[in-house]
């Protein structure tokens, strides 16, 4: 049984602490402890002790030297070793809670548990997967915590993926996280995907196109009744067309995985893998039709090609006769009336002078540059000769909106349509160019994708005054208003 005086000065408090029957180790893990924490209070069954950070004297005394009211405490042997004892205690009980709460984040997120199954069978992720892990926590982080989240909350979850994944763990590091964020420095891969999600959320709340209420990014109510797979199924159902050499075992398995698309589509750190996920889209034609019909019905569906070569383009070619005259515009005007020679077919010539009558605008920001009607072209159209490579031109291009690829001879003969989304080709089961853009203006809303910013008022004239999606709640530019109006006040 060890003795312990604590002795109180009223106007500069402090602790004497005299060891009676102690060993050198004990006396110095007694100093370990002074020196070791913050002030705090510790209960024991038989103890409370304050402990002073930095108290360095460790000065051993004579009872006599203390008065006869010094506080006197009883030890036992294992005195020595409950704070390092409780300490760990209370780290592991952090680290469990911090794996409770990734573990439910993932098993309640889209593509979550294609993290566990690459994990559990290689004991490790793949450069991809790990970014998928890191996306689906920040998004978490920032919904539940906001965009500033504190230096705890980030700790938190770096320490929750590695106790949930422990092959993960840094042996190396002090904490074994520091790779997912290192509080020191505010770096790693939490800390960076945070400052890409707030670079993004900054740059929408100046310039994004305000589809809050409207448009492809919009989620909304399906027009399917065909029955949906969910969890395992689903996985399952995904995995098995990816492999099948059956377009209708694929057909049908898309309609049931549809909802669990829309999904992906619409989660900001999900939608950028969905044509990983979904592969076919790359190789089996009419994929899109299919989704777009369980979107919105086939009443929607078909009022472009119905409503297009009988009224909107010739009406289209007549406005167009009011442009200003350039070599460019004449070209177009020549080409939609059928009179062009080696310019593009009537249909395309149309919709870019559809593009000249609704023309781009710098939406009021000083740092961006209005480009032309002529540029904005390059975003809604390419051509691409035959025999050229298809896979140089996909890598030559930079980010961009969905856009029409034409293949051909020249302009008004061409032979394969492609819609290009994050630069992939998808093959259109079209033959002509207006069903060819017909699929192009579906690819928006089947993969979530907003308007290019330059072809804003040229989408949302043909979406709201063609096939009439969501006309009362997307924002619309004066000039599409006024062209809308006049070409519905015609007489057909």
């Amino acid at each position: 049984m060890h003795v312990l005086f604590i002795y109180f000065l009223s106007s500069s408090p402090s602790i004497d602490m005299v060891y009676r029957n102690m060993s050198r180790s004990q006396r110095v893990m007694g100093h370990m402890i002074t020196s070791s924490f913050t002030k705090q209070v510790r209960h024991s069954l038989n103890l409370i002790v304050f402990i002073l950070k930095d108290y360095e004297d460790m000065s051993v005394s004579s009872e006599a030297s203390y008065p006869s009211d010094a506080s006197t405490v009883i030890l036992d042997d294992s005195f020595c070793d409950t704070p390092s004892k409780k300490m760990k205690e209370d780290v592991q009980s952090q680290r469990e809670a911090a794996k409770i709460m990734v573990n439910e984040v993932l098993q309640r997120k889209p593509g979550g548990e294609k993290i566990f199954q690459e994990y559990h069978k290689t004991k490790s992720l793949t450069g991809a997967t790990r970014r998928q892990l890191v996306n689906i926590l920040v998004a978490d982080i920032v919904e539940v915590h906001g965009r500033i989240p504190s230096q705890a909350i980030r700790v938190k979850y770096a320490q929750g993926i590695v106790a949930l994944f422990p092959y993960l763990e840094d042996p190396l590091s002090k904490h074994g996280y520091e790779h997912f964020y290192y509080a020191a420095s505010g770096s790693g891969y939490i800390s960076w995907r945070l400052k890409t999600v707030q670079r993004s959320l900054s740059d929408q709340s100046c310039a994004a196109v305000d589809e809050s209420n409207g448009g492809p990014k919009a989620a909304r109510l399906t027009a399917t009744t065909v029955q949906q797979l969910t969890g395992q199924e689903c996985e399952e159902a995904i995995s098995m067309m990816n492999h099948s050499s059956d377009e209708a075992v694929v057909t049908e398995r898309m309609k049931a995985t549809f909802e669990h698309r829309q999904k992906l589509v619409h989660d900001p750190d999900m939608s950028v893998d969905v044509l990983d996920t979904f592969r076919r889209f790359l190789d089996i034609p009419g994929l899109i039709e299919q989704d777009f019909l369980m979107l919105f019905g086939e009443g929607t569906s078909g009022k472009f090609l119905a409503r297009w070569p009988t009224f909107f383009r010739p009406h289209i070619v007549e406005d167009g006769k009011g442009l200003v005259p350039t070599v460019h515009v004449e070209e177009l005007l020549s080409s939609a009336q059928g009179d062009g020679d080696g310019g593009w077919d009537r249909d395309i010539a149309s919709l870019c002078l559809l593009l000249h009558l609704i023309p781009p605008t710098s939406k009021g920001h000083r740092k961006a540059a209005k480009i032309s009607s002529l540029q904005a072209e390059d975003y809604l159209v390419r051509y691409l000769q035959v025999g050229a490579s298809m896979q140089i031109f996909l890598s030559s291009l930079e980010p961009s909106q969905p856009f029409m690829l034409c293949v051909g001879e020249q302009k008004n003969k061409i032979h394969k349509f492609y819609v290009i989304v994050d630069n992939k080709a998808i093959p259109c089961r079209a033959q002509t160019s207006v069903a060819a853009f017909d699929e192009l203006f579906k690819a928006h809303f089947v993969f979530g994708t907003s308007y290019c910013e330059a072809l804003d008022g040229f989408y949302s004239f043909i979406q709201t005054t063609i096939y009439n999606i969501d006309v009362g709640k997307t924002k619309k530019k004066p000039r599409v208003r006024e062209l809308r109006a006049r070409f519905l006040n015609m007489k057909k």
